[in-house]
C-alpha cells in the first residue's frame, strides 16, 4: 500500500521546492536560505528544536571546517603555487599537452583541497599560458573547471557531498566509504572527461589561437618599479673576505647614500631552503653573504668594484624566493598624511614602516635623486618590504593610500618554508584515515591542529580560511532528509522509484538516483542534492535488497557533474569572467560529459562495488 501523504510531508516537499526557488533566482543567500528552512521546520513543528538544529553539531560541518583550513594551508606552503609552476614550465606550446597538465594537476590538487580554491588558483596560471603561447584561454577554462569537479570524486574528503553520503551511510548502519574506496570511479570518469575534451570539447570552444593576446594584467614588480625608477634593476652580490663591508651592520654601510644603492634582501639557507630575509638596519654581514642590492647597474657595479663583491645575474628562481617573501605596492600620500613637507630620509620609512621607498612619481613623472625630496601630498612611491609590513602600509590610510600591488602579490607563498611540513601533515591524515586509527573527522581537527601548532598559518589565517556562509548551507540543509524520513516523504520517493523502474533490477534505479541527484544540482547546491538524495538511495536499495554502495558512488558522483551550467557551484561560475563564457558553451560542453560521467559510473560502479556482494 502506498505511503499516504500527509500534510506534513506536503509541507517538507512545498518547502523544499521554495528553497530550491530562492536559490535559483541568486536573489537571496544561500545560508540564509538555509537558516529560514531550519526556522521553517521548527514553527511547523514537523521537528523539534533539537532535531531542526542537529546539523550544526554534525560531523560533516566538523569536517568541512577542517578540510577548509587545510586546504589555506597548502595554499600558503606552496604546494598549490608549485603544482602550477611545473605545469607552465612542462607544457611547453602543445595545447593537447598543457590541458592533460592542467587537468590533471587541478584534479590531484582538488583531492586533497577545495575544488573552489583550485579553480581559483589556476585561472592565473592558464591566462598566463595562454598570454605567452598565444593559444585561446577560452579552450582551457571551461576543461579546467570540469577536472576540478571531477576531482570531488576521487577521495573521501574532496568535497562536502562525499562526506555527507559517508554519514548518511553510517547513519543507516553500514561502514562508511574508506579514503579511497571510489577512486576508481572518478579516476575513470576523469579519464573519459580529458579524452572527451581533447577529442571534442575543445572545439567546441572556439578557434586554438586567441586574437587578443594581450589580456589586461597586473603589472610585475619590474614593470612598476621602471616607472618609479627608470634603469633601475635588482642583483645579487656576494661578500667576498676582506671585503670593507665584513663586519659592519647594514646601517653602517651607509650605502644609500655613498652608492645610491639599496639591500633589499638577504639570502640565508634554512631547512634546506633558500629563504629571503628583509633585513634590518642592525643586521650584521659577514663575508660569503648574498645580498639582493637595487640601484642602477653602474652604482651596483662601483660598489661591487670598490668593496670586493661577486655580482651574480639573479636567476628566475632567485626573483620567484625573493618575491615568496617581499612584496612591493604603490602607494599615494594621502592629503591629510602626517609626512607632508617631510623628505624621504626624514621619514625614516625602513625604521618607522620596515620598507623601502625604491622611487617616486610627482605629476606622473619620476623623481631622480628624491631621497631629499620633500613629500606633497598626492606623491606616488613604490616600497618594497616584508608582506605583513606592505599589508599594514594599507591599513594606515590617514597617511597613504595602496593603489597597486605587483601581479606577484597573488603568487605569494607566505610559508613556503614550511612545505615540508604541510606536506607530513596531509600524509599523516590519510594513513591515519586509511588505516581507521581515529575517525575521519578526528583525523581532519588532528590536522587542523597540526597546520596551526606548525605555523604553517596563523590561528587567524585558519579562521578567514573556513567560508562560513557554507557551514551554515550545510548545517540548515541537514534537517530536511531527517523531515523527509519523518514525514514518510524519503518512502513516497522511493515508493515513486521503485514504480518507475519496476522489474527492471538495479541499473535502472541508479539511472534515475544518478539523473535526480543531477537534477536537483541544477538549482540546490550540490551538497543539498547529496543531503536529500543519498536517504532516498539507501532506502532504495533496501527495498531492492542490494547494496547501498554502488547507488551511494552514483549519487556522489551525480553531485560533482554540475557540468551544464554556469550557476550550479562556483567551482564553474569562477571562469565566466575570465573566459568570455555564454550559457550556450557549458550546456554544448556539459550536457555530452553529464552523460558520459553517468555511462562510465554505470559500467565502473558495479564493478567496484557490486549490487549483491557474495550472490550469484
Amino acid at each position: 500500500m502506498p505511503n499516504p501523504v500527509t500534510p506534513e510531508t506536503l509541507f517538507v516537499f512545498v518547502l523544499i521546492a521554495v528553497a530550491g526557488l530562492l536559490m535559483a533566482s541568486n536573489r537571496v543567500r544561500f545560508d540564509i536560505v538555509a537558516l529560514l528552512v531550519v526556522l521553517a521546520l521548527i514553527l511547523s513543528s514537523v521537528l523539534t528544536v533539537n532535531e531542526a538544529l542537529a546539523g550544526f553539531g554534525s560531523p560533516v560541518v566538523a569536517m568541512v571546517a577542517g578540510l577548509l583550513v587545510l586546504g589555506e594551508m597548502l595554499s600558503r606552503t606552496g604546494v598549490a603555487r608549485i603544482m602550477g609552476d611545473w605545469v607552465l614550465k612542462h607544457g611547453g606550446q602543445s595545447e593537447i599537452r598543457l590541458l592533460v597538465l592542467v587537468m590533471g594537476g587541478a584534479a590531484l590538487l582538488g583531492s586533497v583541497m577545495s575544488s573552489t580554491a583550485v579553480v581559483a588558483l589556476f585561472i592565473p596560471v592558464v591566462l598566463r599560458i595562454a598570454q605567452e603561447t598565444r593559444l585561446n584561454a577560452a579552450r582551457m577554462l571551461i576543461p579546467l573547471s570540469y577536472a576540478s569537479l571531477i576531482s570531488g570524486m576521487q577521495t573521501l574528503i574532496a568535497t562536502t557531498p562525499n562526506i555527507v553520503v559517508h554519514e548518511q551511510l553510517k547513519s543507516a548502519g553500514f561502514d562508511g566509504f574508506g579514503f579511497f574506496s571510489f577512486t576508481p570511479v572518478g579516476f575513470a570518469v576523469l579519464v573519459v572527461c580529458i579524452l572527451y575534451i581533447l577529442v571534442a570539447g575543445r572545439r567546441m570552444l572556439g578557434s586554438q589561437y586567441s586574437e587578443d593576446s594581450s589580456r589586461q594584467r597586473n603589472r610585475s614588480v619590474g614593470e612598476i618599479w621602471q616607472k618609479y625608477a627608470p634603469g633601475s634593476t635588482y642583483q645579487k652580490v656576494r661578500i667576498e673576505a676582506g671585503s670593507p663591508l665584513a663586519g659592519l651592520s647594514i646601517g653602517e654601510t651607509r650605502l644609500d647614500r655613498e652608492y645610491r644603492v639599496r639591500i633589499v634582501g638577504l639570502q640565508r639557507r634554512k631547512r634546506g631552503q633558500d629563504r629571503v630575509v628583509w633585513p634590518s638596519a642592525s643586521t650584521e654581514l659577514v663575508a660569503g653573504t648574498t645580498l639582493y642590492v637595487f640601484g642602477k647597474p653602474r652604482d651596483i657595479k662601483r660598489l661591487a668594484t670598490e668593496n670586493q663583491l661577486t655580482l651574480t645575474p639573479p636567476s628566475e628562481n632567485d626573483r620567484k624566493h625573493w618575491m615568496w617573501d617581499v612584496s612591493g605596492a604603490a602607494i599615494l600620500i594621502h592629503p591629510e598624511s602626517r609626512l607632508l613637507g617631510k623628505s624621504i630620509r626624514d621619514c625614516a620609512f625602513r625604521s618607522e614602516h620596515g620598507v623601502h621607498v625604491l622611487g617616486l612619481r610627482r605629476n606622473f613623472k619620476a623623481v631622480d635623486e628624491f631621497g631629499q625630496v620633500d613629500l606633497h601630498a598626492a606623491d606616488s612611491l613604490f616600497v618594497v618590504g616584508p608582506w605583513g609590513k606592505i599589508q599594514q602600509l594599507s591599513q594606515k590610510t590617514r597617511d597613504f593610500v595602496v593603489t597597486e600591488y605587483p601581479r606577484e602579490h597573488m603568487d605569494a607563498v607566505p610559508s613556503y618554508e614550511r612545505i615540508g611540513i604541510a606536506l607530513v601533515i596531509l600524509a599523516t591524515m590519510v594513513l591515519l584515515t586509511i588505516f581507521n586509527v581515529v575517525p575521519l573527522v578526528a583525523a581532519v581537527m588532528l590536522a587542523s591542529i597540526a597546520a596551526v601548532l606548525s605555523r604553517c598559518l596563523s590561528m587567524e589565517d585558519a579562521y578567514r580560511a573556513i567560508h562560513w556562509g557554507s557551514l551554515v548551507l550545510i548545517a540548515g540543509m541537514l534537517p530536511l532528509a531527517a523531515a523527509l524520513d519523518k514525514t514518510g516523504g524519503t518512502k513516497i520517493i522511493v515508493d515513486a522509484l521503485m514504480a518507475v523502474a519496476g522489474d527492471a533490477g538495479p541499473y535502472t534505479l541508479m539511472t534515475l538516483l544518478f539523473f535526480l541527484t543531477a537534477a536537483i544540482g541544477l538549482v540546490l547546491p550540490n551538497t543539498a542534492s547529496a543531503v536529500l538524495v543519498s536517504p532516498i538511495a539507501i532506502h532504495a536499495a533496501a527495498v531492492l535488497g542490494a547494496s547501498p554502495y554502488p547507488f551511494a558512488v552514483a549519487v556522489l558522483i551525480a553531485a560533482s557533474s554540475s557540468f551544464s551550467t554556469p550557476v550550479a557551484t562556483p567551482v564553474v561560475s569562477l571562469v565566466v569572467e575570465p573566459g568570455r563564457y555564454q550559457f550556450v558553451d557549458f550546456v554544448k560542453v556539459g550536457l555530452p560529459l553529464l552523460v558520459l560521467a553517468y555511462l562510465t559510473t554505470l559500467v565502473v560502479a558495479p564493478l567496484v562495488f557490486p549490487f549483491f556482494p557474495g550472490g550469484d
